[in-house]
């Protein structure tokens, strides 16, 4: 989702390295920083795959500042990974959040719409986080206040989520 995350935001328009950390720290949360470690070589694929461009501008002092930039190819291969999003892309929430935070980006509405049913359907399955004998468990099977809260806040998450995209896709 790294790598999708730095297509998006460059289709927003060139940036720093440094910007581009930041708003990519924010779409994950401040509790998942992005380290240098991890979206410098995420950068470097992309560059290698000719999806991102470097330029060289002169910086604040005498080190250089790279601008990066999404190539045509990039611009393809992040509507590409928009429309045709993996089926782990649309059951985990902070995956299916960055195709979110991106997808008005796909031009086309029925491809939108087309992303958005998936996981309208991966919703509307009965699921849970706790089994028993393969049935899940609802809140008030749980004696753990925890994992009771666990469940009472993702059913809320859910409801709510369901909701809106009726309203989006009616």
């Amino acid at each position: 989702m790294l790598e999708l995350a730095i297509l998006g935001f460059l289709a927003e328009g060139p940036q720093h390295g440094y910007q581009l950390r930041q708003k990519v720290a924010g779409l994950s949360g401040h509790t998942r920083p992005v380290s240098d470690g991890s979206l410098y070589p995420a950068i470097n694929r992309l560059a290698k795959a000719g999806l991102l461009e470097r330029r060289a501008e002169p910086g604040a002092s005498a080190a250089q500042r790279y601008v990066l930039s999404l190539t045509e190819d990039g611009h393809d291969e992040l509507l590409r990974r928009l429309r045709e999003p993996a089926d782990h892309d649309i059951t985990d929430s902070t995956r299916y959040f960055t195709i979110l935070a991106f997808l008005s980006l796909l031009p086309d509405v029925a491809a939108r719409n087309a992303v958005l049913r998936r996981r309208l359907e991966f919703l509307e399955q009965p699921a849970s986080f706790f089994y028993d004998r393969d049935q899940p468990l609802r809140a008030g099977d749980m004696d753990d206040p925890y994992r009771r809260g666990m469940l009472v806040i993702a059913r809320a998450t859910s409801r709510a989520e369901r909701a809106w995209l009726h309203e989006l896709l009616d």
